[in-house]
């Protein structure tokens, strides 16, 4: 049965403006993205199958491009609108991140740094440059590593912080891996990075591991 042949309010796009997008499941949110089905499938049939056979709305959206094409009534068009509508949202979510005080809205930085940072197949060490009232100034990806590490070299952290005239850093790296604890590695790199930075007064306010969950410096009593 096509969607049009759907009670009114139970067809993805009235129901969204009925009750808000938070009330849509993940295959009738996709479905809205995809607008239409293919030959016997409505675009709710064909989202379903597509959240099945890649196994989560996470692993499609962070799905590389030739992945994402070989899925069925997907294609270039689509990854290229997927993708805009990717960034559409990171950008926005930095518009939040920037407007207030980055330790007074945690949340949204850690949504930020992780929307940013979590699909990467690699290791990306990145900052959050932030003036002398910790608003953000910034946000810099400084290094990429390979699968399971990145060289971050405390002489460019330390120029760029200069570049920016910033006060204040939030660092943040992934793990590929998914766990989120740091490592040795980790705690020494934030240290030399902490001493370096405080030869020109810039404090160091947190590092945030990002994997399946995040995990903080500063809550764990590790800066």
């Amino acid at each position: 049965m096509a969607i049009t042949d759907w009670p009114a309010d139970e067809r993805p796009r009235e129901k969204l403006l009925a009750r808000g997008a938070s009330n849509l499941s993940d295959a009738e949110l996709l479905a809205i993205f995809l607008r239409t089905g293919i030959k016997g499938k409505s675009a709710v049939d064909l989202a379903r199958e597509l959240l099945d056979q890649f196994g989560s709305l996470r692993a499609l959206l962070s799905a590389g491009q030739e992945t994402l094409c070989a899925g069925k009534g997907l294609g270039t068009a689509k990854y290229v609108q997927l993708q805009a509508v990717l960034e559409i949202a990171r950008r926005h979510l930095f518009e939040s991140v920037r407007r207030g005080d980055s330790l007074s809205n945690p949340t949204e930085t850690r949504r930020y740094l992780t929307m940013k940072l979590r699909d990467y197949a690699f290791e990306v060490f990145a900052a959050l440059f932030l003036d002398n009232r910790h608003r953000v100034i910034a946000f810099d990806e400084l290094f990429r590593g390979t699968i399971d590490g990145a060289s971050v070299h405390p002489r460019e952290v330390v120029r760029r912080a200069l570049h920016h005239n910033a006060a204040a850093v939030i660092f943040a790296h992934n793990h590929p891996s998914g766990v989120a604890e740091p490592s040795q590695a980790d705690r020494h790199i934030t240290q030399r990075l902490k001493d370096a930075l405080s030869l020109i007064d810039v404090r160091v306010l947190d590092h945030i591991v990002i994997g399946d969950d995040t995990i903080s410096f500063a809550e764990r009593g590790l800066l």
